[in-house]
């Protein structure tokens, strides 16, 4: 039996939710001051804590986040729009999926940080190859979960739509985007997903800011501290943005 969601979370919840992150945390802090992990390969928390203070006092980490921030959430929001309208006409149009099926489906396995050689040649070491690359990791899951979203609706819409002539327009919009909309949240939020890890990977080569910086920065200086931070932040802030899209996809999906 699948337990039903919580509405209300008290003091257990949290308790329980905090208490393997603050456990771990203290055990890595007794073994590094306790000389069991050697501090140039794993530095201690509070070692972390002071970089922090550092960076946040110098400027260099609200910088290098907004950095990311802007190339995550531009190369995102060009991908979101691309694949969402690609994926519809793709499920509602069987010419449109023959013509553009062959191209997608060689493209789709080929991972993004492949084509960061190609990036730098076509758009140098500037923002648009590292956009470019966001776009790539994002557009896949938004377009694929919303053509699997689309061709998992009820065929009997469709039918009904048809026998009273339904215009295509309205068809998308009253039937084919309510329907397929779980689906299409799901499929941002996996792009969004992917997206941090391509500005990451982006930013290690060729950048001179960002989070993806501050880990090859830290790598080059020997600096595990700066390298820890920088996935610190990484993971952080893309599971801040999923819990946006996830309280988002509850407010929109209110029948799901």
């Amino acid at each position: 039996m699948i337990p039903k969601k919580e509405t209300k979370r008290g003091i257990e919840y949290w308790v329980l939710y905090c208490a393997l992150p603050i456990a771990l945390i203290v055990i890595w802090q007794a073994a590094s001051s306790a000389g069991m992990i050697a501090s140039y390969a794993m530095p201690s928390p509070l070692k972390i804590i002071q970089t922090t203070v550092q960076y946040i006092e110098n400027g260099q980490l609200g910088s290098n986040i907004l950095v990311s921030l802007i190339r995550v959430l531009e190369g995102f929001a060009l991908a979101l729009v691309l694949a969402s309208v690609l994926g519809v006409l793709v499920a509602i149009f069987p010419k449109v999926e023959t013509f553009t099926e062959l191209v997608l489906q060689i493209i789709r396995p080929i991972p993004p940080i492949a084509w960061i050689p190609l990036a730098i040649l076509w758009f140098g070491i500037g923002q648009s190859s590292k956009v470019f690359i966001i776009f790539l990791g994002a557009f896949f899951p938004i377009f694929v979960n919303t053509v699997d979203g689309i061709q998992t609706i009820d065929s009997k819409y469709f039918e009904l739509a048809q026998v009273y002539e339904v215009p295509k327009k309205e068809l998308i919009r009253k039937i084919v985007i309510p329907g397929a909309l779980p689906s299409i949240m799901t499929g941002i939020r996996l792009g969004l997903g992917n997206a941090w890890v391509c500005v990451v990977a982006a930013e290690m080569i060729g950048a001179v800011s960002g989070v993806g910086f501050m880990l090859s920065n830290g790598r080059s200086l020997s600096r595990p501290d700066i390298v820890i931070l920088g996935m610190l932040l990484v993971g952080i802030l893309g599971k801040i943005m999923d819990d946006v899209l996830r309280k988002l996809r509850e407010k929109l999906i209110t029948w799901n």
